[in-house]
């Protein structure tokens, strides 16, 4: 046991000489002659520490050196899993360090891959952050007139600049009047530091237990299971049909919701993510129909998640919000259906991601749900603000005959362009590849190709203990330097192998990223011996 010093611990001034104090099992004088090797002082007994014996040790009596170790974590940080930002990306990171040029195509983030920022915003942010370049008699000269009014309109709904709380409200009015496809009530949108941050806060919400689940599209982005592993409830996959362009058959929603519920298990809510990620398609309005006739058949809180609804790259299929088709339904559904819609500043034309601007909006919500909905948004007291202008400049973006609408709209369309040709090359660049088939890519951002791996590859993966897509992408990595994410974190039927790239790396190098892949697939497919049958889908 410690003696409690707390009442006798003031020194004396005859015994200042003497005093020492403790550091582990060292004392170091602090008035007086040092310390010979080995001298140990006298103490005064007001200070001194009543040890246990020597041979009993803290970790002995205490069961661990630290309060916190691993065996001591909460079991469900244990369990999640976020495979975007797994294996392959620390060796990546690994190899980069080592001096190989690494092509990181594993995450969505268009800015770190060379997309250009859009000017307007930029400009508007800039002179919101160094306001002090208004009062400047040249900055007519850098900046644009409507950027210049922009920014002075954005800095007048807050006292103290961007580095105080505050703009919410504006920017939550002007979703709300100008770019939602309906109407709705201004408190009902909430923003956040990106859209994950909002999927995490509603989840909270939703998930009680681990008798709580929530369906989920497979594959699917990992936020969903690692935040739902976090929050302690249970992930109900719902698979999507490869076969058919990646849909959604509301038949296999059925048997998933009736086959956990066999289960015990409480099905609250549902996910869906369109257009797809990792999966690239566009979900049709009948599609979407299909769905919101489900949730309200089972009382299912629909969440949508439409962060990549600028990311198009085909005429036939154009991204409809879901909170549109609900509307358009009308009574019941559009009264009954509680839908959580979910967009960014991250992706799209924008890119942002370092920005971290998103926003939900909630529809068909009573008031006290909505209110302990703030109460759990407001424990993290506001979104950064600069997220906040982002996110209303993309709500009102330049319009025609504003000074910067030429540019914005040249700027954004280009990118939107190569995009939609970059797609087109990587797809056609997999599907070019010995056993492997791609899906176009519909929306988004991504690319996911089904690789057949041959038994050899199978064998050699279990060999060195590893998943076999995370075999053959560790084995792409170090061959070639490109950086993808293995199918498995994303979730697949057994026995099928995919892997997720991202369609953002520059236009021009895109044709030799491709040969480069296809000389290391067919290389590796030669190598492990692929004489078998093999159907494409």
């Amino acid at each position: 046991m410690f003696q409690n010093l707390s009442s006798d611990t003031t020194t004396k001034k005859s015994d200042k000489a003497s005093t020492a104090r403790l550091r582990g099992n060292v004392a170091v004088r602090l008035i007086g002659q040092p310390l010979q090797p080995f001298d140990r002082p006298s103490i005064p007994s007001n200070l001194r520490i009543h040890h246990e014996p020597e041979s009993t040790s803290l970790t002995d009596r205490l069961g661990g050196t630290y309060s916190l170790e691993y065996d001591s974590l909460n079991e469900n940080v244990k369990k999640c899993q976020y495979a975007v930002r797994g294996e392959l990306y620390l060796r990546a990171s690994e190899l980069q360090k080592e001096g190989k040029k690494i092509i990181f195509t594993n995450v969505g983030n268009p800015h770190a891959l060379g997309q250009k920022p859009l000017t307007f915003p930029r400009q508007v942010v800039a002179l919101c952050q160094a306001p002090f370049l208004l009062d400047d008699p040249n900055v007519g000269m850098l900046f644009s007139a409507d950027a210049i009014e922009r920014a002075k309109h954005y800095l007048s709904l807050t006292s103290g600049g961007l580095g105080a709380y505050k703009v919410a409200e504006f920017i939550q009015r002007r979703l709300s009047a100008s770019y939602l496809s309906y109407h709705n009530d201004p408190e009902l949108i909430f923003l956040t530091d990106g859209a994950s941050k909002g999927v995490m806060q509603i989840l909270n919400c939703v998930i009680r237990g681990a008798g709580d689940g929530i369906l989920v599209p497979v594959p699917q982005y990992p936020l969903y299971s690692a935040t739902i592993s976090l929050l302690g409830g249970s992930l109900v996959p719902y698979y999507l049909d490869e076969s058919e362009n990646w849909g959604l058959d509301v038949n296999n929603l059925r048997q998933s919701v009736s086959q956990a519920r066999s289960q015990g298990i409480s099905v609250r809510a549902m996910v869906i993510i369109n257009p797809g990620n990792p999966t690239g398609q566009c979900l049709s309005e009948a599609n979407l129909r299909e769905i919101l006739r489900f949730c309200y058949s089972e009382k299912l809180v629909l969440l949508g998640d439409e962060v990549y609804q600028q990311n198009i790259y085909q005429d036939e299929r154009p991204f409809i919000s879901s909170k549109k088709v609900l509307m358009d339904m009308g009574s019941p559904f559009s009264k009954e259906v509680q839908l959580v819609s979910f967009h960014t500043v991250s992706k799209g034309y924008w890119g942002e991601c370092g920005q971290r601007g998103g926003y939900f909006e909630m529809t068909n919500f009573p008031p006290r749900v909505v209110e302990e909905i703030y109460k759990v948004a407001s424990i993290a007291l506001s979104p950064n603000v600069s997220a906040q202008i982002f996110m209303g400049l993309m709500v009102s973006s330049p319009k025609p005959g504003d000074i910067s609408y030429d540019q914005f709209t040249r700027e954004s369309k280009g990118i939107l362009e190569s995009l939609r040709r970059r797609a087109k090359i990587m797809t056609d660049g997999f599907n070019s590849c010995k056993n492997a088939v791609c899906n176009f890519t519909e929306g988004a951002m991504y690319s996911f190709p089904q690789i057949q791996l041959p038994p050899g590859a199978l064998q050699a993966a279990k060999q060195a203990g590893k998943v076999p897509d995370v075999f053959y992408c560790l084995k792409l990595l170090e061959a070639t330097g490109i950086s993808t994410v293995p199918g498995s974190g994303f979730g697949q039927k057994e026995g099928v192998f995919h892997l997720r790239t991202t369609i953002l790396p520059a236009e021009e190098e895109m044709p030799e990223i491709m040969d480069s892949f296809k000389k290391f697939n067919d290389e590796f497919m030669t190598q492990y011996d692929n004489n078998f049958g093999y159907s494409r889908m």
